[in-house]
């Protein structure tokens, strides 16, 4: 039986002193604390001997996945170069990208606050689908199809996906329960931290599912 492991990372802190939601937009960048979680997990990955033999880094094209994975990918890279193996590059995919949400460029409960303001409130009538944009069930789906495709591909290695918290529990719950459907509040996927799911190459059946968060003390 051959395996092959993605381990999902979620990109650091976001520089957003106007506590907007900024969803899909550009523009928004780690923060300091932000690029100290990722050089955190940068760190753990490229320190751990299982870890750094990683195939391949993907990322979300937006900025601050790509900051992530940048600092993952300046740490492992020289770990790689001391075993005589070239380095890796960057690899962005749109399946990976965060979850389409109506409120964009709104503030969240600051101020007058969006939820609150002309009628916004009625996007909010479903925390479980969710209403206000890109339903769980195809967040799992596009990242589902994504993983598919790369369980064949690098099949008996192991590859980084840096994403975002939706995407990367819509999936994994959809995995352990049959339903990608939760509770927002209920997410276990820290910034910045490690959701390492393991399939079958040939059967892409679940093996293990483990987590990390390497960033946990960084402030």
């Amino acid at each position: 039986m051959t395996a092959t492991t993605i381990h999902f990372v979620r990109h650091g802190k976001v520089y957003n002193p106007d506590h907007l939601l900024y969803e899909r937009l550009p523009d928004f960048h780690l923060s300091d604390v932000g690029r100290r979680m990722a050089e955190a997990t940068a760190e753990y990955i490229a320190s751990s001997p299982q870890m750094n033999t990683v195939s391949a880094v993907y990322s979300s094209p937006l900025d601050r996945t790509r900051e992530t994975a940048g600092a993952i990918l300046d740490a492992l890279n020289p770990v790689r170069e001391e075993r005589g193996e070239a380095p890796l590059e960057l690899v962005t995919d749109e399946r990976v990208i965060e979850a389409g949400n109506e409120f964009r460029g709104k503030r969240i409960g600051h101020g007058e606050g969006a939820l609150w303001k002309n009628g916004n409130w009625r996007l909010v009538r479903n925390l479980w689908k969710p209403s206000w944009g890109e339903s769980y069930a195809h967040i799992a789906e596009r990242v589902g199809a994504f993983a598919r495709e790369k369980i064949r591909q690098h099949a008996g290695e192991q590859i980084i996906v840096v994403s975002h918290e939706s995407p990367i529990w819509s999936f994994r719950h959809l995995l352990e329960t049959g339903h990608a459907e939760h509770w927002m509040f209920l997410r276990h996927t820290a910034l910045a931290s490690i959701t390492s799911i393991t399939f079958d190459s040939d059967t892409g059946r679940v093996m293990s599912i483990t987590y990390v968060d390497p960033a946990a003390g960084i402030e």
